[in-house]
């Protein structure tokens, strides 16, 4: 079952790149949030209760509900409903992500191999969501696409702590910690204030700003 849940994990990197839409990106995020709950739920028996506990609030609270809704309620106020055309276009920015899914799945054999992680799966298909990650913050054009990349990103990082967690079960939680920063810092002051002050939601409005 796990297998299944972190493939499925895997192939919404092909929809992201596919996709336009804002809202679609942010019900990916919440889609994120809930695989990666089932997967916490999954591997209950080999992490500690405690940091099951921290788990839970963290997927289930806050990446599958408080987030996307936030999330959603400011692309609404501020009216943003597309993406503008990014610097790469679609069809090669969809064989880049098959690229990096595939690069994913061999990093996964590797590490199986190898026997340096935990779980293997989770591991490739980490890896492959961390650099999926960079490259859509760096094609994008709006603000609020990078701060999705940028959450798309922890929730790499955050897979990434499960498939070391028999290790490293503190390393976990302290992913906690990194969504609430991002949640009031990038999202509450960052891109509201931008929008705020120069009318605009694309990184272009950046070059303006002044000390």
């Amino acid at each position: 079952m796990s297998e299944i849940l972190i493939v499925l994990f895997g192939t919404t990197m092909l929809y992201v790149f596919a996709a336009n839409r804002i809202d679609a990106y942010i019900k990916v995020l919440a889609l994120q949030g809930l695989l990666l709950f089932l997967l916490v739920l999954l591997n209950i028996g080999e992490i500690q209760w405690l940091n099951i506990a921290f788990l839970v609030l963290e997927t289930l609270i806050i990446k599958t509900i408080v987030i996307p809704t936030f999330l959603l309620r400011v692309i609404r106020r501020n009216e943003i409903s597309h993406e503008v055309e990014p610097y790469i276009p679609q069809f090669y920015s969809m064989l880049i992500a098959t690229a990096i899914l595939v690069f994913g799945f061999i990093a996964a054999f590797w590490a199986s191999l190898t026997g340096t992680v935990a779980e293997p799966l989770f591991f490739g298909i980490s890896i492959a969501w961390i650099i999926a990650s960079l490259v859509l913050i760096i094609n994008r054009k709006r603000i609020i696409t990078h701060i999705l990349g940028y959450m798309m990103l922890e929730n790499s990082i955050f897979l990434l702590s499960l498939s070391v967690a028999h290790e490293m079960p503190m390393l976990v939680n302290l992913g906690m910690l990194l969504d609430l920063f991002v949640g009031i810092y990038l999202l509450a002051i960052f891109f509201n204030m931008i929008q705020v002050m120069y009318d605009g939601s694309h990184i272009d409005v950046l070059t303006e700003l002044k000390d």
